[in-house]
């Protein structure tokens, strides 16, 4: 693969981008428009294009969905200074190979042209699926991390098919934000369910999931349409399906496999038309060990798995939720305090979060209850979990320090995609470490 197109009106990175490829051997072309873009497409066969979302005379999401329709083979990468959630899951979803934000450096690209690659050399005749229409996602995830940015194009991929999710992560990291954010990449304006499994009393959790017939048992006076038939053709997320009784279990498992099910008391079949989603904080794979979580449910429920890592490791995310919540929390309290002083972005980047962004914004709508003027000040700030003593959890972190250092490394790798340069920088070591800790490993 040497031939590179490059579609962007900032000349100046085309130029960058040509000097340094060339550099490496490859033979690049670019173009300001979609009007000069074209022609090279149809006539100079690029192997992969770089493409803006804003051109002067197109929309570059536009653009991607026709050249991903008439050329399915052409890996497209978007690269754009567009930072919302709706641009990056549009352009999964219409096809884009991948979605690198401005400003990036050069290793972004290299990185990315050695996974096309890769890829190339594995599977060279697979045929890209038709694009879903774009949807408009009402349920916002904040963040500008690269570990947003790759959850947002795990839904974008994970839209365009039924298959089960789980959706992993600690206690207030946003699991149901990330399950509502697929349900609507997916199934805009049907039906989402929420379910926890461990919310509710073993005994109801039968009727609440599947309805039931009257006189069904004591009490049921009434016929009940369960929230797996009022989903319709819409979202059922399980939340802390971790939590869920080993009974049950055996039911949830007929019902994935079978994708039918009956109200308690009843006889007839009902088909399930729902696509499921999961979540849970615990690990499933020590509790399948444990002997408290079915492990035939186990593969039927993680097909695919979406980690969304704690608020610690997000780096440079908190003061953009701090900001977004500090709106938020104000209109809804009706009190003007939109602004923060940098002192308490400081107090706020040195906590730990132990209870992830649920608690950040917890903390924030005390302080803004509490302040005085429209600036939120260091003192208004505290934190319940340091007066409580209150630490992350450390579940599946047992046994020596080299197997607890594998894990989180193997961990971290997943989270950046295998990103070297990325988990690298996460881990504060530098990448020629992090490939020897791989292959002692």
């Amino acid at each position: 693969m040497n031939r590179l197109l490059i579609i962007d009106d900032d000349h100046g990175l085309c130029r960058s981008i040509q000097l340094l490829l060339g550099a490496a051997g490859y033979t690049v072309k670019t173009a300001g428009t979609a009007a000069a873009g074209w022609p090279l497409i149809e006539t100079w066969d690029p192997e992969i294009v770089f493409l803006d979302l804003v051109l002067p005379d197109a929309d570059g999401l536009h653009l991607l969905k026709e050249l991903s329709a008439r050329f399915p083979s052409i890996p497209v990468v978007v690269i754009s200074g567009r930072s919302d959630m709706t641009a990056t899951i549009s352009a999964m979803q219409r096809g884009a190979y991948d979605y690198i934000r401005k400003p990036f450096d050069s290793d972004d690209i290299q990185l990315t042209l050695e996974k096309v690659q890769r890829e190339q050399k594995k599977a060279q005749d697979i045929s890209v699926a038709p694009p879903r229409p774009a949807t408009t996602l009402p349920h916002e995830i904040i963040g500008s991390d690269p570990h947003v940015l790759d959850i947002l194009k795990q839904i974008g991929r994970l839209s365009t098919s039924r298959v089960n999710v789980l959706i992993t992560g600690e206690s207030g990291t946003g699991k149901e934000l990330v399950a509502r954010a697929l349900h609507e990449a997916t199934a805009p304006g049907k039906p989402f369910v929420a379910i926890h499994c461990g919310a509710i009393v073993p005994t109801l959790l039968e009727s609440e999931l599947f309805g039931h017939e009257k006189g069904a048992f004591t009490g049921a006076d009434r016929q009940k349409i369960g929230k797996l038939e009022r989903a319709g053709e819409g979202t059922v997320f399980f939340d802390e399906i971790g939590d869920m009784e080993m009974d049950l279990q055996v039911k949830l498992l007929r019902l994935l496999q079978e994708n039918v099910f009956e109200r308690v008391g009843g006889v007839e079949p009902i088909r399930f038309k729902a696509r499921p989603l999961f979540a849970t904080h615990r690990n499933l794979g020590e509790r399948v060990q444990t002997g408290t979580f079915r492990e035939d449910l186990f593969y039927r429920v993680a097909v695919t798995e979406i980690h969304v890592p704690p608020l610690r490791e997000r780096h440079g995310d908190l003061r953009l939720l701090a900001y977004h919540f500090l709106r938020t929390i104000g209109d809804r309290l009706k009190k003007a305090v939109y602004d923060i002083t940098e002192d308490a972005l400081i107090k706020l980047e040195q906590h730990r979060w132990p209870g992830n962004v649920r608690e950040l914004e917890n903390v924030l709508t005390r302080a803004v209850a509490l302040a005085q003027s429209p600036t939120l000040l260091a003192e208004n700030i505290e934190f319940p979990t340091e007066k409580y003593n209150l630490v992350p959890s450390q579940a599946g972190t047992t046994g020596s320090l080299a197997m607890a250092e594998k894990l989180h490394i193997e961990h971290m790798l997943k989270a950046q995609s295998w990103n070297l340069t990325h988990t690298a920088r996460v881990l504060e070591i530098s990448p020629t470490t992090l490939r020897k800790k791989i292959k002692d490993y």
